[in-house]
């Protein structure tokens, strides 16, 4: 067993922290990440964020050329002689058009090969920072020390004057329900899954299930989505979830809310769910090809040690913090592990701040403008307040709403679903939340986000030149129309 010492060690190499590791080392700190996977980036990487993104924009293409080209002029016939026409019945011909076909080995090599370029990359900002990667899990022996075994089974003894924990989460799991990553499944098998099944259930309504959900039925897959709460998204604003469902159900998307899911059974060909409405105790028998289980993510706080350091969890297993550090004084936590969004933009920029705290200088991080993406088509952006929020909070405000159909840009590129909407306090017209429907939202909420970390008021968007044609326009519309004056609609 060797040792190593450090000014601060990041247990965990995920978006929050491998951030956090760099930003120390540009401090002058001698850092050192230990992670127990491979590769560096963490679920994000690996098996989250930039894989289904993958997926996701491939199967936007896939779907675009099958059902949208032909509408569009775009025509792809069949090149062999006398198969590429067919005889109409008025004595005419027309031209046969080939479909789009998908290869699922192909497509899962491309997605493959994106996370080894963006983990490699990881490892070699890691050597150009001069920040040591450890691989192993680490466990705290005391406030000073971690043992970290590794995946030989041999174990070394790290010191450091200052613990980040970046654990991350894992998939919550739905009990009695055994995932096998091949017919019931997390976000993780289906990433991998080898064929397009024929009928998808996604449990649970929230983002990792919408998304996954759009990918395998882009690809042809039935899905259909049992959730237990009344609404889609739970958390977001309830206008944006209604118009966001009704958009899901247009692309063949069926939904059963209010819908508990009593079990789930693997047979000998695909699984069938047992579902319970939550109004009546009526049941039913569903099944499937592939059940996708995305009823969210928990904190992975277990085997680190903590009670030898006497860090305690909460109800739901979280570590809390104080400005980012725990009830010990050197140990710092930050991302999905402890309280707050479970985002990896939010983990980055918790990163950051911790290690500048230990720096000494003053990090910190505004969670009132942290942005929230669903990256679906159209996608669904928000950040700030929504109005639930504001009326229980008793604030009046404002609200300025631009539908995408009135915008040119959405018009021109046939993507015109959705809507631009923002809320702003009513005396000072100060901007307190966005929320968007529309193609490339997540790009397009991010000038509100600046707006917002700047107190900026919806006048200081409406009076801001927007280059035309762009989406962005409709949230000078929507600030615009705050104050009721809205050109275009």
């Amino acid at each position: 067993m060797t040792q190593q010492n450090f000014d601060v060690v990041v247990i965990g190499g995920g978006p929050g922290g491998y951030v956090a590791a760099i930003r120390a080392a540009q401090l002058g700190m001698k850092v050192a990440c230990v992670e127990k996977r491979k590769n560096l980036g963490g679920t994000c990487l690996n098996v989250g964020c930039i894989p289904s993104k993958a997926l996701l924009e491939i199967s936007h293409k896939f779907h675009d050329a099958g059902h949208q080209f032909e509408k569009l002029g775009i025509m792809f016939p069949l090149s062999r002689g006398s198969e590429s026409t067919r005889q109409r019945d008025d004595g005419g011909s027309e031209n046969l058009v080939s479909k789009p076909k998908i290869d699922v080995k192909k497509l899962l090599e491309n997605k493959n090969e994106i996370i080894a370029g963006l983990t490699g990359g990881i490892a070699g900002l890691f050597k150009k920072n001069k920040v040591t990667a450890i691989e192993g899990a680490g466990k705290f022996l005391n406030k000073n020390e971690i043992e970290v075994t590794k995946t030989d089974g041999s174990k070394e003894k790290i010191s450091a004057k200052n613990f980040i924990i970046a654990t991350g989460s894992e998939v919550t799991k739905l009990p009695g329900v055994e995932i096998d990553e091949k017919i019931i499944v997390s976000s993780t098998g289906a990433l991998e899954l080898e064929t397009v099944p024929q009928k998808m259930i996604v449990i649970g309504a929230g983002v990792i299930g919408l998304e996954l959900g759009s990918v395998w039925g882009r690809f042809g897959a039935e899905i259909e989505v049992v959730e237990y709460l009344d609404k889609i998204t739970p958390t977001m604003d309830a206008e944006v979830s209604r118009n966001f469902q009704r958009i899901l159900e247009k692309q063949g998307f069926k939904f059963r809310l209010s819908t508990k899911v009593v079990s789930v059974s693997r047979e000998k060909s695909g699984a069938k769910v047992e579902v319970e409405s939550v109004a009546d105790g009526k049941k039913e028998i569903l099944s499937a090809d592939v059940v996708l289980v995305a009823i969210g993510r928990r904190p992975n706080t277990e085997n680190l040690g903590l009670e030898n350091v006497g860090i305690k969890t909460n109800a739901r297993g979280f570590i809390e913090n104080n400005h980012l550090r725990t009830s010990v004084e050197n140990i710092f936590v930050i991302g999905d592990v402890t309280t707050g969004a479970m985002l990896a933009h939010k983990a980055e920029d918790e990163g950051m701040a911790v290690a500048e705290i230990i720096a000494g200088q003053k990090g910190h991080v505004n969670y009132d403008v942290i942005p929230s993406v669903i990256y679906t088509h159209p996608e669904v952006a928000c950040v700030g307040k929504t109005e639930e929020e504001l009326k229980a909070a008793g604030i009046s405000y404002k609200v300025g709403k631009f539908s995408m159909m009135a915008n040119s840009r959405a018009r021109a590129t046939f993507d015109d679903q959705g809507f631009v909407k923002i809320l702003a306090d009513t005396k000072s017209d100060r901007i307190l939340g966005a929320h968007i429907i529309a193609r490339d939202a997540g790009n397009t909420i991010h000038e509100v986000v600046v707006a917002m970390e700047f107190g900026g008021s919806a006048e200081d968007i409406a009076r801001t030149c927007h280059a035309h044609p762009t989406y962005n326009e409709a949230v000078k519309e929507a600030a615009l129309a705050v104050d009721k004056r809205a050109i275009h609609s």
